[in-house]
């Protein structure tokens, strides 16, 4: 088994002023040794983060810590299995009244089509994704 890494903690403890190598350790001495690897999604959120900095130095910052979780942490594609799994985990949700925001969802399916975990802060997102491991 494995996880994945959410957005929301990566950011917290870039926030904190932490390495990747750091919050690796921190997440393992909670949850286990574990492989570790985070979606191309969260890509995506850190990519966004980095261009909304206003300082110069908060996006030097960002970009070094995007730099080193790419180098250090394996990095998994939506492929067309995990975005099919997304679509139907959306539509079921959808007809019962569920609402699942988008990048969760495709973090979510990632992490179901591997048989990972989440890692997250935001445990509720997730817990809409039926099936999931959240932790």
């Amino acid at each position: 088994m494995g996880i994945i890494l959410d957005t929301s903690v990566l950011i917290a403890g870039e926030r904190r002023g932490e390495g990747v190598q750091a919050i690796l350790q921190r997440v393992q001495t909670a949850h286990g040794e574990q492989d570790a690897a985070f979606s191309v999604v969260t890509l995506v959120e850190l990519t966004h983060g980095i261009y909304r900095a206003r300082a110069d130095a908060d996006r030097a910052r960002r970009r070094a810590f995007s730099e080193e979780l790419r180098r250090d942490v394996a990095l998994y594609p939506v492929t067309a299995e995990i975005a099919e799994l997304a679509g139907r985990i959306e539509g079921e949700q959808a007809s019962r009244g569920v609402s699942i925001a988008f990048e969760d969802l495709l973090i979510g399916a990632t992490a179901l089509h591997l048989g990972y975990a989440v890692v997250t802060l935001n445990v509720r997102h997730f817990q809409r994704i039926p099936g999931l491991s959240v932790v």
